[in-house]
């Protein structure tokens, strides 16, 4: 199978890539702002030196809450979810946490009993996405310039 060499990008290719990611990160913004407030929780301010964007897949946000308290926001192509602040120390943590909860969730999910088809469907999504978490959380060379 011969593989295609990748080709530069133009200016104007590198001007619509900056444009979707910059929509991508707004969207991520507020689906992660809507999660928390369906939850019970006003965020007040994002922390952005904490919060990581690994556009298209998935946007880590540490947001400080009307509560007092911090929360981890996971967004992206994945379930929406969030943890307080002291489930991980940084983004690459959260990774990782979200990874183990969501296997356990899905796990639960096919031992209560009935599984319908829609729960079986989330199960299989939040597993999938669950690996993934991990694999990202596993790259090294992600994450060389992340303070431990």
């Amino acid at each position: 199978m011969e593989q295609k060499q990748a080709r530069p990008l133009t200016p104007e290719e590198q001007a619509e890539a900056q444009k979707q990611s910059v929509i991508w990160q707004r969207e991520c913004f507020e689906n992660a702002q809507k999660h928390l407030a369906e939850k019970g929780v006003i965020p007040q301010t994002v922390v952005e030196k904490e919060s990581r964007f690994i556009a298209p897949l998935v946007a880590i946000w540490k947001f400080k809450a009307q509560n007092g308290k911090s929360y981890w926001v996971i967004t992206g192509r994945l379930p929406t979810d969030h943890a307080e602040a002291s489930a991980a120390n940084n983004a690459r943590e959260v990774l990782r946490y979200f990874s183990m909860q969501w296997q356990m969730k899905a796990d639960q999910l096919m031992q209560s009993g009935a599984v319908d088809k829609t729960k079986a469907d989330f199960a299989n999504l939040l597993i999938n996405r669950a690996h993934g978490l991990y694999e990202l959380f596993e790259k090294e060379e992600m994450w060389q310039n992340e303070p431990t």
